[in-house]
């Protein structure tokens, strides 16, 4: 059967997260709902990421497998069409101005959204001057922070493969390894943004470096016993609490040979 990957955009605030779950709104509930309503049939997807509570992202995608032919003839609609007008217009005006369908395309049959993703690319985003536009979509942090420790920080986050440490509990994976790719902060436009490219993450893991760096960089910690955290494998000595809304799934990469 016929396999097509969704792009979906969405600002996380009010949902429970990326997959569906029981007794709470997700990302994925709302697509799928839109797609029964649009097309009069049920839909199973398969996310390539998911984000916890909160998170907002500005690429992800889904997969299904369905045969549109009959669907596509009655709604004088083809996939030349399907990223521009017709299908895609109706089904963004079902979903909640908070969540966009921005292309839906088909792939080989046996591309994975999730397994077949090379890596992932994370952003976090710190303000220290107050403003109100930014408030839901990066973290107030008004204190004095240096940017070569945190850096420092980051950088030792390359040297290391398993992050049981930097997981939350209760988590049904079977490995806490991670490839990391990239891991650096910069200063932009008045933002101090952690950027992080992996294969993999953990559930809270970013959030969970964002708030322990942070305490490098205040220099309530030691760039020794940042390290110290990761291979002690003990996450009680973890800092997560800092906020879901300053944190962004900036991109899902695959190779564009599988897309041909």
């Amino acid at each position: 059967m016929p396999r097509y990957f969704i792009e979906v955009s969405y600002k996380g605030t009010r949902y429970s997260g990326f997959q569906i779950q029981q007794n709470a709104n997700s990302i994925q509930a709302e697509v799928t709902q839109a797609l029964k309503v649009f097309f009069k049939r049920d839909f199973e997807l398969t996310g390539a990421s998911r984000t916890d509570a909160g998170v907002h992202a500005l690429q992800n995608y889904f997969h299904f497998d369905n045969d549109f032919t009959k669907e596509l003839d009655s709604l004088k609609v083809s996939f030349k069409d399907l990223d521009l007008e017709g299908a895609l217009y109706n089904l963004n005006a079902l979903l909640p101005k908070d969540i966009v369908i921005k292309k839906i395309f088909p792939v080989k049959d046996n591309v994975h959204c999730r397994f077949d993703a090379i890596n992932r690319e994370y952003k976090y985003f710190i303000y220290q001057e107050k403003d109100p536009f930014l408030q839901d979509r990066a973290y107030y942090y008004p204190y004095k922070l240096d940017i070569n420790k945190l850096n420092e920080a980051a950088a030792q986050i390359m040297k290391y493969e398993d992050f049981i440490s930097f997981s939350k509990r209760n988590t049904q994976v079977k490995s806490f390894v991670c490839k990391i790719e990239k891991s650096e902060w910069y200063i932009k436009d008045n933002m101090i943004i952690y950027t992080i490219i992996a294969n993999r993450f953990l559930r809270g893991m970013v959030k969970g470096f964002v708030g322990t760096m942070l305490r490098v960089g205040t220099n309530k910690i030691s760039i020794n016993e940042f390290s110290k955290i990761i291979e002690n494998r003990d996450s009680s000595k973890v800092d997560f609490s800092s906020p879901s809304h300053g944190l962004f799934l900036n991109a899902v990469n695959y190779n564009p040979q599988l897309f041909h």
